[in-house]
């Protein structure tokens, strides 16, 4: 499933292609949304804005077309009426004059007005999203320390949109990493100083991997591997997808397992337990 920062890109990607267009187009695969398409397709899209792993593409209309890529959805971004060569079966599609927008496989896809958008579940119950600049580590201190949240394992915790919304497996592992936790651990086993470098880390690594398209590693680190002719999956993470390999902090075997059904990296040295 995207995370956080991938889901910025896609938005960021659409937006692009389709914001201030005027439209050719709109297409619904589901019949329950069809009614909308004409009256949407006489608007434009004004702003294409991701909330946790959500996506809301506002149009000057008034109306919101949420959407949410669960595992398997997928947008993409053509020359206008061009389509992929796929399996997957498309959803909601977008046209331009010049582009197209083109969703795939999300089965989580409404028409929504400023009234629902407020009481809408999903969005409503969001954490602070951590690629919001005007989110600041003293606000995430305060969540771990929250009496709903302090007491949960990490590997549950960082998953939760209702925490904090934007991170998924890949940034768990490495905040953990960066702060020096354990993947067992819970917010009320660590020191004072951990839960700081984490808050920290919840919101620098989901901001770097926004703005490098995926670098959770030492930007440093990464160049030089880069410039050696290593290839991206070498240099991209700290711990993330790196069994077998040597932490780049300490030179310690990282480490893969699996907690709650989904695999998790460290390195034993880094993040004793």
């Amino acid at each position: 499933m995207p995370e956080g920062p991938e889901i910025r890109l896609a938005a960021d990607k659409i937006a692009n292609a389709i914001v201030n267009q005027p439209i050719t187009e709109v297409f619904f695969a589901f019949e329950s949304l069809q009614s909308y398409a004409p009256e949407l397709a006489r608007s434009q899209v004004i702003s294409v804005c991701p909330r946790g792993k959500a996506l809301l593409t506002r149009f000057d209309n008034g109306w919101t077309i949420y959407s949410h890529n669960q595992l398997y959805g997928v947008w993409y971004v053509r020359k206008a009426k061009t389509y992929p060569e796929t399996n997957r079966q498309l959803r909601l599609a977008i046209h331009t004059a010049k582009k197209s927008a083109l969703l795939y496989s999300a089965s989580d896809i409404l028409v929504l007005n400023d009234d629902d958008l407020a009481i809408h579940p999903f969005l409503q119950k969001l954490g602070p999203d951590v690629l919001d600049e005007t989110i600041t580590v003293e606000d995430v201190e305060a969540r771990l320390l929250d009496k709903r949240f302090f007491r949960r394992g990490f590997p549950t915790l960082l998953l939760d949109q209702q925490f904090v919304c934007g991170l998924g497996n890949y940034l768990r592992s490495e905040v953990l990493f960066l702060a020096g936790i354990h993947p067992t651990a819970r917010p009320i086993d660590c020191t004072s100083e951990q839960i700081s470098k984490l808050a920290q880390a919840i919101l620098n690594i989901p901001r770097q991997s926004y703005a490098t398209k995926g670098i959770t590693n030492d930007l440093e680190i990464a160049m030089t591997l880069k410039a050696q002719g290593k290839p991206r999956s070498f240099y991209r993470h700290w711990a993330f997808s790196r069994t077998n390999q040597p932490c780049y902090v300490c030179g310690d075997t990282i480490v893969k397992d699996t907690i709650g059904g989904r695999r998790i990296y460290y390195c034993p040295s880094c993040q004793v337990k």
